[in-house]
C-alpha cells in the first residue's frame, strides 16, 4: 500500500506534463485529466479503505532518507478522507468545465492553459493534505497556489486580473509569514516533522512558544480566510469562471482550515490559543454572514457565506474535545461539496439568465425548473435544514460545546444558531426572487417587491449583466451529480460520522516518533 501514496501527487503532476505537450489536442487534453483525477479517486479511497480497516497511518519516507531528513508523506484517516472527498469535487468540476470549454471555446477556460493548471492546483491539495512536515506543507501550498494564480486570471479580463492582483499580494503575504515561522522553528528545534515537533515543542519556554504558534496560526488564517483576514475572498472569487470559483470556494480555504487542524492537534496541545480560537469563531460567523444578507449577486453572496461557515470550524476546533473535532471534520466534509455544488449551480443561472443579480434574475423557476432544483437542495443544506448534512454537522458541533457548559460556548451556540438563520435567509432570499418571481409581474405587487429589496441597488455587482448561453449537458450533469453527493452525505451519515469520531479521537492523541518510524515504509 505503501507505493500508492507518492502517486497521490505525481500523477496530477504527471497528467499535467502530458496535457502541456498535447495542448492543442482538446480531447486528449480533457481525458487525460479525467483519466488522472479517477484514477487518485480510486487509490485515495483504497487508502482511506485500508486504513480505516485496520486504523494504523501509512508513512512513507521519500527517497529512502531517515526521519528527519527525508521528506515523509503521511496518510491517516483524516489525510485519505480529505483526498477522496477532494478528488470527488475536482473530478466533478472537471466535467463542468469540459462542457463549459467545449460549449464557449476559449473565452473562458484556455484549454491549452486550463488542464495543466488545473492538475497542478490538484497535486497541490493532495500533496498539502498528505505532507508529514511542515515544509513539504509548505511546498504544497505553493504548488496550489502558484497554479491558482493562474486559474483565478483566465480570460484576462480587466476584473480578473484586478482580482488576481490582491490574491497574489495576499497569498504572497501568507507564504511568507508561513516560511518564517517554520525557519524560527526549525532554528530553535532543529526539525520541522510535525511528530517530532509534537515532543520537541515542550522543550521551548510558553512565551517562545506563544509566539510561533501565533505566527504559524496568523499564516493559515489568511489561508482559511478567517476573520479579519478574509477581506480579500469576496472580491478574488467572484470574478473567476464558474468553474474555477467553484473549487477554489469547496477545496482551497479548507487546505488552510486543514493546517489549522494538523498544528493545534498535534504540535500545540500544550500551549492552546482556544479562547482567541472561540473569538475569532464568533466574529467570523456573524461578519460573514451578515456581508452576505447584504450582497446582491449570487456569487458574491456565496463567497460571504463562506467566510461565515469557515467560523463553524474553527468554533468546533477551539471546543478541543474529541467529539468537537470529530463533529469539526464532518463539517468539513460537508461543506467542500455543498459550497461547491451551490457555485456550480449559480454558474448554471449566470449562463441560463445572463446575470448573476438577484435584482435582475427572474423566472427561472417556470424556464428552468431543474436548475431551481439544482440551487435548492445544496442552499436548505447549507441553511442548516434538517435532516440535512448541515444541520446534523451544525447540531454536533452544537452538542460538543454545550457539553463543555462555559457561558462563552453557549454566546457560540446562539451565534452559530443566528448565522445559520440568516444563511437561510440570504439564500432563500435569492431563490425566491431569482425562481419564483415572475417575469411579467407588473403594478403594485412588482413595486411591492422592489422597495423591500431596494437597499440592495448600490451593493457590488447589483448591475452585474454578462451573456445568456446554452447550457450544456454535461454542466447540468456534473451539477446533478454533486446534489446527489450532498444528499449522500445525509443518506450515509452514520457510518460517514463515525469515521469523523474515529478521526476527532485519533488526533488528540498524536504519534510518538518511534510509532512514525515503525509506520515509515
Amino acid at each position: 500500500m505503501s507505493a500508492l501514496v507518492p502517486l497521490l501527487v505525481t500523477l496530477p503532476l504527471l497528467g499535467a506534463a502530458v496535457a502541456l505537450i498535447f495542448g492543442r489536442r482538446r480531447r486528449i487534453q480533457v481525458g487525460v485529466s479525467i483519466v488522472t483525477l479517477t484514477a487518485t479517486l480510486v487509490i485515495a479511497a483504497v487508502l482511506l479503505n485500508v486504513i480505516n480497516a485496520t486504523g494504523v497511518p501509512i508513512a512513507v519516507s521519500v527517497g529512502g532518507w531517515p526521519i528527519p531528513f527525508g521528506i515523509v508523506l503521511y496518510v491517516d484517516r483524516l489525510a485519505a478522507l480529505l483526498v477522496v472527498v477532494s478528488s470527488v469535487v475536482l473530478l466533478a468540476v472537471l466535467l463542468f468545465s469540459v462542457g463549459q470549454g467545449a460549449a464557449d471555446g476559449d473565452d473562458e477556460t484556455p484549454v491549452s492553459i486550463f488542464h495543466p493548471s488545473y492538475l497542478i492546483l490538484s497535486a497541490g491539495i493532495f500533496n498539502a493534505f498528505i505532507a508529514g512536515d511542515l515544509f513539504n506543507l509548505y511546498v504544497g501550498f505553493e504548488i496550489l497556489l502558484v497554479a491558482s494564480y493562474v486559474l483565478i486570471t483566465l480570460g484576462s479580463t480587466e476584473s480578473r486580473i484586478r482580482t488576481g492582483v490582491v490574491y497574489i499580494v495576499v497569498s504572497l503575504v501568507s507564504s511568507i509569514l508561513f516560511l518564517s515561522a517554520i525557519a524560527a522553528i526549525y532554528g530553535a528545534l532543529g526539525t520541522v516533522n510535525m511528530v517530532q515537533l509534537s515532543q520537541r515543542m515542550t522543550e521551548l519556554p510558553q512565551e517562545t512558544q506563544l509566539v510561533l504558534h501565533l505566527l504559524l496560526l496568523l499564516a493559515f488564517s489568511i489561508k482559511a480566510a478567517v476573520f479579519p483576514l478574509s477581506f480579500w475572498l469576496p472580491d478574488s472569487y467572484p470574478t473567476a469562471p464558474a468553474p474555477v470559483t467553484a473549487v477554489f470556494a469547496g477545496l482551497l480555504t479548507k487546505v488552510g482550515v486543514y493546517a489549522i487542524i494538523r498544528t493545534e492537534t498535534e504540535i500545540f496541545q500544550d500551549n492552546d490559543v482556544n479562547t482567541l480560537l472561540l473569538i475569532v469563531a464568533l466574529a467570523t460567523m456573524i461578519v460573514g454572514v451578515l456581508g452576505a444578507v447584504a450582497q446582491a449577486e449570487l456569487k458574491r453572496i456565496l463567497s460571504f457565506t463562506l467566510v461565515s461557515h469557515i467560523g463553524y470550524m474553527i468554533f468546533g476546533l477551539a471546543i478541543a474535545t474529541p467529539a468537537a473535532v470529530g463533529a469539526t471534520i464532518y463539517y468539513i466534509v460537508h461543506h467542500i461539496v455543498v459550497q461547491t455544488t451551490l457555485f456550480l449551480a449559480v454558474g448554471l443561472v449566470e449562463r441560463r439568465a445572463g446575470s448573476t443579480s438577484i435584482l435582475k434574475v427572474k423566472g427561472l423557476m417556470r424556464a428552468a425548473p431543474l436548475l431551481a432544483v439544482l440551487y435548492f437542495i445544496p442552499a436548505i443544506n447549507l441553511g442548516g435544514l434538517p435532516p440535512f448534512s448541515g444541520f446534523i454537522g451544525k447540531y454536533a458541533l452544537f452538542d460538543a460545546a454545550a457539553d463543555e457548559g462555559t457561558p462563552l460556548m453557549y454566546v457560540l451556540i446562539v451565534a452559530g444558531i443566528i448565522t445559520s438563520l440568516l444563511t437561510l435567509y440570504a439564500l432563500m432570499r435569492a431563490w425566491n426572487l431569482s425562481f419564483w418571481r415572475e417575469k411579467d409581474e407588473i403594478g403594485e405587487g412588482e413595486n411591492e417587491t422592489d422597495s423591500r429589496i431596494a437597499y440592495l441597488g448600490d451593493a457590488e455587482g447589483a448591475d452585474v449583466q454578462t451573456e445568456k448561453r446554452v447550457i450544456p449537458r454535461i454542466m447540468t450533469t456534473a451539477t446533478a451529480g454533486m446534489v446527489a453527493v450532498t444528499v449522500a452525505l445525509t443518506v450515509f451519515a452514520g457510518p460517514l460520522y463515525d469515521l469523523c469520531a474515529a478521526i476527532g479521537e485519533s488526533l488528540l492523541q498524536p504519534v510518538t516518533i518511534s510509532q512514525l518510524e515503525q509506520e515509515v515504509q
